[in-house]
């Protein structure tokens, strides 16, 4: 049996946003042990909460099976995503995670 976070989404339903439940699932999901990873995370649900689709979150779910350590590296661009993380939906993600300002936060 997959797992949720590599199972296949047909492309009508990639497209389709997250409802209220949705997001607030996805959300909890993304709670971090490291505040480096809560800084980016926090600013790209302000940024794109409201234009979140179901690609969005499969993309994010691969994110958050990594260990934190791992997870921040990626986000601090030390390293791509390699194996089960290299797909279309978590490197378009993880794009927009680094997009926020999360980075600048770091080095305040």
């Amino acid at each position: 049996m997959e797992s949720p976070s590599t199972t296949a989404i047909t492309p009508e339903a990639a497209s389709q946003l997250l409802d209220g439940r949705e997001l607030s699932k996805l959300h909890w999901r993304c709670r971090r042990g490291l505040l480096e990873n809560d800084l980016f995370i926090e600013q790209f649900f302000t940024r794109y909460e409201s234009t979140l689709t179901q690609r969005h979150a499969q993309g994010m779910r691969v994110l958050m099976d990594l260990a934190d350590n791992d997870l921040l590296d990626l986000l601090l661009r030390r390293r791509e995503p390699a194996g089960e993380q290299d797909t279309e939906e978590a490197r378009e993600v993880l794009g927009m995670l680094r997009q926020g300002s999360g980075a600048m936060a770091l080095h305040a």
